[in-house]
C-alpha cells in the first residue's frame, strides 16, 4: 500500500490539539517517524528528548488548529 504520509502528518498534527497545555505544549504519543516529519516541516521543535511533551512552532499551533477543525469539527 502506497500511503499519504503528508495527510498522515495533517491527521497528528491536527490530534496533537487534543493534549495542548501551558499554552503551546502537547503530549509526544505519535509515532516518532511523524513527530520527525513535523518537526522537518517546521511545526514543532524538536521531539527528540526526556520531556513528554513537545513545543509547537507558532505556526504548527495555528497550522493544528485548523487541521483539527477541517478534520474533526461536526458540519
Amino acid at each position: 500500500m502506497d500511503i499519504d504520509t503528508d495527510r498522515i502528518d495533517d491527521a497528528v498534527l491536527a490530534l496533537l490539539t487534543l493534549g495542548v497545555h501551558e499554552g503551546a505544549r502537547a503530549w509526544k504519543s505519535f509515532d516518532w517517524d511523524a513527530m520527525d516529519r513535523l518537526h522537518a516541516k517546521g511545526l514543532i521543535h524538536d521531539p527528540v528528548g526526556k520531556a513528554k511533551s513537545v513545543v509547537f512552532t507558532p505556526e504548527g499551533l495555528a497550522r493544528s488548529e485548523q487541521l483539527f477543525q477541517e478534520l474533526f469539527a461536526k458540519r
